[in-house]
């Protein structure tokens, strides 16, 4: 959801703050007001599911040095790496490709070799010193002997030259007033294989002047990829808007396929880069339609792939010789959504939780520009405890979805323990990219390692660590939503609520998002995580959530904000859904008609 920006929010004082924080007098490590330290050192677990070991699991895996485990970045190996690492301590069997842990999506790292080389007028030019070219998702049509023209200033038609002026040349722009050069890649390449509407789209490649800005480090670093990116897109609908082709345009629609094949070229230079294009004259000086010397790219374009977007699998094989066949799925997505700018991440924090007050005595709608301009934070309170702004640039993804994480992994051991295992097999699933559009998980139904129609319900975890009366309407410390699970099997809908009575204190099971609800950040929730795709692939599913919050994919979503022994609690019972999946009749489907009463009374 886009909420304003700090700057803008007036700090006066009249809230406290959310983590005043306590310690005491031998000098014990400060803890907030829910009795969590800010940090926590690993230690060795236990077979029991304890809030303890959830702490001591949660803070590894949304400890800062993951990163944000954003798919297609490093952070998503590092992640998938500590699950792993677990699974086969605990020793489950692997359940992913050629005998490992991990089913690896198809992500490539893209760029161009230190062999490229681009030359004008016979003469080299500095290789990413005064000229860089920017990798996209192909390799880039040829630039051989193309006349260099100066087209204006990029963004600005009343200052370019005519697009039949630019065919076949390498047309060098201005880059727009205001605009400042992109830091690496993440910033260089556009997603998907279609390029951007052009209007110099028949040039040999475009150059922008704007390098001037950027360090040596920040120029090598836009041809050394930081982000993986698919290798081919996820399906969508055709483009619209400005510059699309109108279906009916055959010819228009031939000249983006190949566009998209072999895309245009895209450089970025210095100044002196582009004098030493115009035969040193500063490109400042020159009119629109000026013509330099003759270039010539020798670019090397290469895909490497990347294990920087994984699926994490464990199987702990059952017990009955003839229903080991067929697997109970456990599934959480080990992916966040990585890193952005620092802020202060105290005043963050205050912020997100008095907008989170806001919207819950606003009945859950969105908030306006005026009611959010309401919000004051007292810095006072929070300089006193932090006397120096802490700057945060992580998204940790504790509660999401490092709670659904590590509570399956906490199940896996718990399961491990037994000294009878569950008559079917278990077979936990960690999915990548669900942040990106549920990938790991279509990757997974797409391309099962166990036969899918074997998989005879799949238990979905996604934020369950929070679900307090501060963050949702009806929260508590009972709270849990429960998804779907009457949707395609009313068998497992009545496991699922059977199982909660024989709880030792039952939960609030919540139900109420089985039917569209109109709160803000709410739409479409049943759509939103791993368990869909299975939906998709008639597997009965059933989600368990614990509800958004004020800091839902911000940087304050972190270990000490969770509620440890609510979400224990919770852990437990969906282990106990699993184990009682994998010892009772497989669940039936409902057919046609799915059995989802308006009102469900557990």
């Amino acid at each position: 959801m886009p909420f304003p920006r700090l700057s803008r929010i007036a700090l006066g004082a009249c809230l406290l703050p959310a983590f005043a924080a306590t310690a005491s007098s031998q000098g014990a490590a400060r803890v907030n007001r829910f009795g969590n330290p800010e940090k926590l050192k690993p230690a060795p677990t236990t077979a029991q599911i304890t809030p303890r070991d959830l702490q001591i699991r949660l803070y590894q895996f949304a400890d800062d040095s993951m990163q944000g485990r954003q798919v297609g970045r490093v952070g998503n190996r590092k992640g998938t790496d500590f699950i792993a690492a677990e699974l086969k301590r605990l020793d489950l069997v692997p359940g992913g490709v050629n005998g490992t842990y991990f089913q690896s999506l198809p992500f490539h790292l893209r760029k161009f070799t230190e062999h490229s080389r681009v030359t004008v007028d016979g003469n080299p030019m500095a290789w990413n010193t005064h000229v860089v070219a920017v990798p996209g998702l192909r390799a880039p049509r040829p630039v051989t002997d193309a006349e260099v023209v100066f087209g204006g200033t990029q963004g600005d038609t009343t200052l370019q030259i005519p697009a039949s002026a630019a065919v076949g040349k390498f047309v060098v722009l201005l880059p727009q007033p205001g605009g400042r050069g992109g830091q690496g890649q993440g910033f260089a390449v556009r997603p998907g294989f279609t390029p951007p509407p052009s209007r110099f789209a028949d040039a040999a490649a475009v150059a922008i002047v704007d390098l001037d800005n950027l360090t040596p480090a920040q120029r090598v670093a836009i041809n050394e990829p930081t982000v993986a990116q698919q290798v081919a897109p996820p399906r969508g609908a055709a483009p619209t808007g400005a510059g699309s082709i109108s279906p009916a345009d055959s010819i228009g629609l031939l000249r983006r396929e190949l566009a998209a094949a072999q895309p245009q070229g895209a450089f970025r230079l210095t100044r002196e880069g582009a004098a030493q294009l115009f035969k040193g004259q500063p490109v400042e000086a020159l009119a629109p339609g000026a013509r330099g010397g003759v270039v010539t790219a020798s670019l090397e374009f290469v895909e490497l792939p990347t294990d920087w977007a994984r699926n994490v699998i464990g199987i702990i094989p059952g017990s009955d010789p003839i229903l080991k066949a067929q697997y109970v799925a456990i599934g959480a997505h080990n992916d966040h959504v990585g890193f952005t700018t620092p802020v202060d991440k105290d005043s963050l924090k205050a912020f997100n939780d008095a907008r989170n007050r806001l919207l819950l005595g606003n009945d859950m709608k969105p908030l306006g520009p005026e009611q959010m301009a309401q919000i004051r934070v007292n810095m006072d309170s929070i300089r006193r405890v932090h006397p120096t702004p802490r700057l945060d640039s992580i998204n940790n993804g504790a509660d999401d979805d490092g709670s659904g994480s590590m509570g399956v992994l906490e199940i896996a051991e718990a399961v491990m323990a037994m000294a009878v295992k569950p008559k079917r097999s278990l077979i936990f699933v960690w999915h990548t990219g669900e942040e990106a559009g549920l990938l790991g998980a279509a990757h997974f139904t797409r391309h099962p390692t166990v036969p899918i129609d074997s998989i005879v319900a799949q238990l979905n975890i996604d934020m369950i660590g929070r679900g307090r009366a501060e963050d949702l309407p009806g929260g508590s410390d009972d709270y849990v939503a429960v998804i779907g699970s009457m949707f395609d099997s009313k068998d497992l809908g009545e496991t699922v609520a059977r199982v909660n009575t024989k709880q030792p204190r039952p939960l609030a099971l919540d139900y109420k998002m089985d039917e569209p609800i109109a709160w803000a950040g709410y739409n479409n929730i049943y759509a939103r995580s791993d368990h869909f795709r299975y939906a998709q692939q008639g597997v009965p599913i059933a989600f368990f959530f614990t509800g958004l919050h004020g800091d839902y994919h911000q940087r304050t979503d972190e270990p000490e904000w969770i509620d440890y022994p609510h979400y224990a609690r919770i852990t437990n019972y969906i282990r106990d859904i699993a184990v009682d999946v994998a010892n009772g009749p497989r669940p039936r489907l409902n057919g046609t008609k799915p059995a989802k009463p308006k009102v469900i009374v557990p």
